[in-house]
Order: structure tokens, then C-alpha cells, then sequence
């Protein structure tokens, strides 16, 4: 079990989009996580979809379930070496601090453009965050959330 007395490091992290993750510690050093090579990924996987529903035959039916399966057997791999590489990166006895994303949503109607909706509303946060959770109970390290309001502008100490 986790006290609070036993923390030796404090990270807060912004999870996003182009920064898959940006973290800063309690002396003040930052380590930035790209999602440029992700993003490129998932870009491709969604234009091989798009290519086969055009086509819209069962075989084609079948392949877009296959490639689909693919996508989140690789998204939950990358959200697993994200994980580890924080949880060792930072070592044991830290708590790491997420914006709390359940109840935030990326509205489609008026600030998103079409081809872009995608990309916003099937990245995996929550996947990100649990996997997250149990590495750290694992080193002996602890997650919590705070409100996401003004994380990224708010002072972490």
C-alpha cells in the first residue's frame, strides 16, 4: 500500500495527441513522449480502411475487422511501452499526477474538421492511464487524478 510519506519524486502528466505525453517532475526537468510516428501509424490504418470500405464487398468487410483487431492489439502495446518506459524512467516511490480526461470531450460539431474526428475520439486515454496504474502499484509508485481544468497552464509544484 502507498503512503504519501514515501514519495521521493512527483510528475505531473499532460497526456495529448501530438505529445503522447508530456511530463514534468518536482525539479523542474521535462521529458517529452512524440506521437509523430504513432500519428503516421494510425494515419495509414485509416486510410487502408477508407481504400476498403469504398469497396464495400464481404471479403473487404472481413479485411477491415482484421485491420481493425490489428490497430488495438498495436495501440495497446504502444500504451504498454509508454507505461513502462515512465515507471522506469522515474523509478520507484513516485506519484505520478494525470488530468482526470472522464468526463472531457473533444467536440466534433464546431471545432473539429471532418477528417480529423477520427484521430480525436479513438485514442485510448483510459487504456494509457490503467496500464499506467498497475506498473506503478507494481514498483511501488501511485497514480492520482486532478481536475483537468488548466493543467497544462497550472504550475505543477
Amino acid at each position: 500500500d502507498y503512503e504519501i510519506g514515501q514519495t521521493r519524486h512527483v510528475v505531473g502528466i499532460d497526456r495529448g495527441l501530438r505529445q503522447i505525453a508530456a511530463c514534468y517532475d518536482e525539479k523542474g526537468k521535462t521529458l517529452f513522449i512524440s506521437g509523430k510516428a504513432i500519428a503516421r501509424k494510425r494515419q495509414h490504418y485509416k486510410e487502408l480502411r477508407s481504400h476498403l470500405q469504398a469497396k464495400n464487398t464481404r471479403s473487404s468487410k472481413r479485411r477491415i475487422c482484421k485491420i481493425g483487431n490489428r490497430e488495438n492489439r498495436w495501440m495497446s502495446d504502444c500504451n504498454h511501452c509508454l507505461s513502462k518506459t515512465l515507471v522506469s524512467h522515474y523509478g520507484p516511490d513516485t506519484l505520478f499526477v494525470l488530468e482526470d480526461l472522464t468526463n472531457v470531450t473533444f467536440d466534433t460539431v464546431y471545432n473539429r474538421k471532418r477528417e480529423n474526428r477520427y484521430e480525436h475520439h479513438s485514442w485510448s486515454f483510459y487504456d494509457l492511464e490503467q496500464k499506467l496504474k498497475y506498473k506503478a502499484r507494481l514498483n511501488g509508485s501511485e497514480v492520482v487524478k486532478v481536475d483537468a481544468h488548466y493543467t497544462s497552464q497550472r504550475c505543477p509544484k
